[in-house]
């Protein structure tokens, strides 16, 4: 086994984020079509839903900021050099996964139906299940103390 496959998140190489992400909204939209319950929005409320959409798209920007600063990588499967803690990691210990959930949320509900708030929970307990956690024993193993005082500052979510 190289050095680069034991210093690394013990995920799936399979799950990537994005593509978790994407599968709830189609989701969630699909579901809008076919049981429309949950649909008829105002146009407040898709605009909303596009404001939501951007935010998260934001909290991904300032992620990808400060991933860039610290010079580690973004892959929830490579290595990381360093833990980064500063910017949107100041409030949220996974900006990224909250950015999608805010886009799980938003993006169907701007096509005007409310299912990504039925999506949402199932994205979030899967992320948590599937990547959350093996990232964070992969950090805690590597960043030991420094990590755990991180963790007990900042909340997983929001």
């Amino acid at each position: 086994m190289s050095e680069k496959q034991k210093d690394s998140p013990a995920i799936n190489k399979y799950i990537h984020p994005p593509i978790v992400a994407i599968f709830y909204i189609i989701v969630a939209l699909l579901l809008g079509q076919f049981i429309p319950a949950l649909a008829g929005m105002s146009q407040t409320m898709k605009n909303g839903g596009l404001g939501l959409t951007f935010i998260g798209f934001l909290f991904g920007v300032g992620a990808f900021i400060e991933f860039r600063k610290a010079h580690t990588t973004l892959d929830p499967h490579g290595s990381v050099k360093a833990l980064v803690t500063d910017g949107i990691y100041r409030f949220t210990r996974n900006p990224i996964y909250l950015g999608f959930v805010l886009m799980v949320i938003g993006f169907p509900l701007a096509y005007g139906t409310l299912w990504g708030l039925v999506a949402a929970p199932f994205f979030a307990t899967t992320m948590s299940r599937l990547v959350i956690e093996k990232e964070e024993a992969y950090l805690e193993k590597k960043f030991k103390g420094e990590y755990a005082g991180y963790k007990s500052r900042v909340r997983r979510w929001f």
